[in-house]
């Protein structure tokens, strides 16, 4: 089936693809996203495929007994074990992914008190458990952009319904409005985080909800001004005298136009999406101990001082994400501008 565009979208599209800052920025970023989806295939202590005795085994997908590979014991195979890797090599063969290491995997066999500088082994170090660095940043990259994306979508649909309310009816519903926005925005955040994180036992679902009730907010005002310009339009004053109801009126005729502006604020939504979790793990205020995410490394590298890794590795990543998210957003703000053109 043949997807058939509009002028004025063809013409957005060219816009932002010839913003080739922003058009290469949202390739690299979708390129990392994912890579990141696959981080089993790429970073991981289990081998992808096995061949023992010429049968196949697949212990990225499936747990297998360390019996199943000539072990003593019904237990999980621990592929990093030597006994294990003895039989397998001996009677078959191994494919491993690129990092042999887990999010969680401790390196054992470190020459040096953990955390270890980059080597052969673990190319970026590991942190102050022994654990790949590298591992930790493309499974917590994982998480980031996933919680952002989650939290981006529900903040905006929220926002965006508000919004439309406010906006279309105007009157006594804009004005109890305002001033409960005016009052839910000066509820300090980080106290009722702090709140939350010590009645409840923190998580990413836990954090989401919490994150949300703040978030949805920053998309109230822009949506809130389009709809009280798009109400006096000569062709919605038409579709209520024809007796069109307001919801659709709303949401078929008033919504198109105000989505425009929305769409050029969500990159910027993202990533300060992505900044507030990273600020929570920082603070340990965030995903539970030991889980793999950009503000673990960032408060390890200011932990440990004498391991510039850590703090220069996570610095970078989380530089060049939302790097790339801001030129985006400029792309994406210059397309849907009504007064520039593609030249």
């Amino acid at each position: 089936m043949r997807i058939r565009l509009s002028p004025i979208t063809k013409r957005r599209l060219g816009q932002f693809a010839a913003n080739r800052r922003g058009f290469w920025s949202l390739w690299l970023f979708l390129a990392m996203f994912t890579a990141t989806l696959f981080a089993e295939l790429i970073a991981n202590d289990r081998p992808l495929v096995v061949r023992y005795e010429g049968a196949f085994y697949a212990p990225v997908l499936f747990d297998y007994p360390e019996t199943a590979f000539g072990g003593d014991f019904p237990t999980s195979a621990d592929y990093r074990d030597p006994f294990i890797i003895e039989r397998i090599s001996s009677n078959g063969w191994a494919l491993w992914p690129p990092i042999r290491f887990g999010n969680a995997t401790i390196n054992r066999d470190l020459p040096v008190p953990a955390p270890a500088p980059p080597s052969a082994v673990n190319w970026l170090g590991t942190d102050d458990q022994g654990r790949d660095v590298l591992a930790r940043l493309i499974y917590g990259l994982r998480v980031s952009i996933l919680f952002g994306l989650l939290l981006t979508a529900l903040s905006s649909a929220v926002g965006v319904a508000a919004g439309a309310v406010q906006g279309y009816f105007g009157g006594l519903v804009d004005l109890v409005f305002q001033r409960f926005l005016e009052i839910w925005g000066s509820l300090p955040q980080l106290f009722i985080l702090i709140i939350v994180t010590s009645v409840l036992v923190p998580g990413f679902w836990t954090l989401l909800a919490v994150l949300m009730l703040f978030s949805w907010t920053a998309l109230v005002g822009v949506v809130r001004a389009e709809f009280l310009r798009g109400r006096n339009f000569d062709y919605v004053r038409a579709a209520r005298a024809l007796g069109v109801g307001d919801f659709a009126i709303m949401f078929r005729h008033v919504l198109p136009n105000a989505m425009v502006a929305t769409f050029t604020f969500t990159p910027f939504i993202l990533s300060s999406s992505i900044v507030a979790l990273t600020a929570l793990d920082f603070l340990g205020l965030g995903l539970p101990p030991g889980s793999a995410s950009l503000g673990d490394l960032l408060r390890q590298g200011k932990e440990n001082l004498q391991a510039p890794w850590l703090g220069i590795t996570g610095f970078l990543l989380l530089a060049l994400l939302l790097t790339l998210l801001v030129f985006v957003g400029e792309a994406a703000r210059d397309a849907f501008d009504p007064r520039k053109s593609k030249t």
